[in-house]
């Protein structure tokens, strides 16, 4: 069942390990495996530090997604972030993406699909790129808990080439449903 739709603003991906993503005109996704070219795609593990740990792992973060509505909010607060920036492969608008559940799919454009796998834990890496952001991007909620506020992983179910302006339509799984915590 879709419940939201929205569209891609911004495109980007990295072959190196590095912190931003270069934007460009279009990303090719693998089934299986990620971003095509991006030094993150692959079955299992990729990010350095859970490598550290343990390499045979799967990888829950071939994909990574931020909500423009993000930078618009660090905007007004006097920071500068731009799509990619923050290490996204893909800039959504209008999609809630912190309150989809562990398993939402993201239908992306004519082909793609990315299953949500959980949120991205931010890291000091951000506070290195402009002083404060780590602060900005965590928040604690009423009830005392962390709010991560710098996007979603996924896994890609369907490969295809996405593009910024192509329509991303939200499909809940069946319920229950689960939060989505730190992958």
């Amino acid at each position: 069942m879709t419940i939201q739709q929205g569209a891609v603003a911004s495109v980007g991906v990295s072959s190196g390990h590095t912190f931003t993503k270069q934007p460009c005109s279009a990303i090719r996704l693998i089934a299986g495996l990620g971003v095509e070219g991006d030094a993150h795609s692959g079955a299992l593990v990729k990010h350095r530090s859970r490598v550290a740990k343990d390499p045979s792992q799967p990888n829950l973060r071939q994909a990574h997604i931020i909500h423009a509505e993000l930078f618009d909010e660090l905007a007004a607060q006097g920071f500068h972030v731009r799509s990619g920036d923050l290490g996204e492969n893909i800039t959504s608008r209008g999609v809630d993406l912190l309150a989809l559940p562990r398993g939402a799919l993201l239908h992306i454009g004519e082909e793609a699909v990315i299953e949500i796998t959980g949120l991205r834990n931010p890291c000091q890496q951000i506070n290195a790129f402009q002083p404060g952001l780590m602060q900005a991007v965590i928040e604690r909620s009423d009830d005392g808990g962390l709010v991560r506020k710098s996007g979603v992983m996924g896994v890609v179910r369907v490969g295809g080439l996405v593009r910024p302006d192509d329509v991303i339509r939200v499909e809940l799984p069946a319920e229950p449903h689960v939060r989505l915590e730190p992958v």
